[in-house]
């Protein structure tokens, strides 16, 4: 009987692990969908802090990355736009906001490639 339980546990926690990793896939799409769109970044920011406490370790990772590339592409963001009135600063500010995109897109393609090796992003 104790071998049955343990297995239905071990079972449970790698359905729980498969199920954080779908959601981790969702808020990835939502962010990437965000660099064009805004909004569904913003939704995926909202799950990322919602499941990243419940997320194991290496999950959690995942969580941590996507919530720090969101508050520095949102830092670089204001320091563009203040840029951008200045109205010398506009060449300037078009070069970084093209950065940030593409800066942002790289951080999340490459999460969804750690994500599918099964690894924890670096801190």
């Amino acid at each position: 009987m104790t071998e049955n339980h343990d297995m239905y546990q071990a079972g449970d926690a790698a359905a729980n692990h498969g199920e954080q990793r779908v959601w981790l896939i969702i808020t990835y799409a939502l962010h990437l969908f965000g660099a064009v769109l805004a909004v569904p970044s913003i939704i995926g920011l909202v799950m990322n802090y919602v499941l990243r406490d419940s997320a194991v370790a290496e999950l959690r990772s995942h969580h941590d990355w996507m919530i720090r590339t969101f508050w520095w592409a949102l830092a670089w963001t204001v320091v563009t736009w203040i840029l951008w009135i200045t109205l010398l600063g506009i060449p300037l500010a078009i070069m970084m906001g093209f950065a940030i995109w593409v800066w942002w897109i790289y951080r999340h393609v490459r999460g969804l490639i750690v994500l599918s090796d099964r690894m924890p992003m670096p801190y």
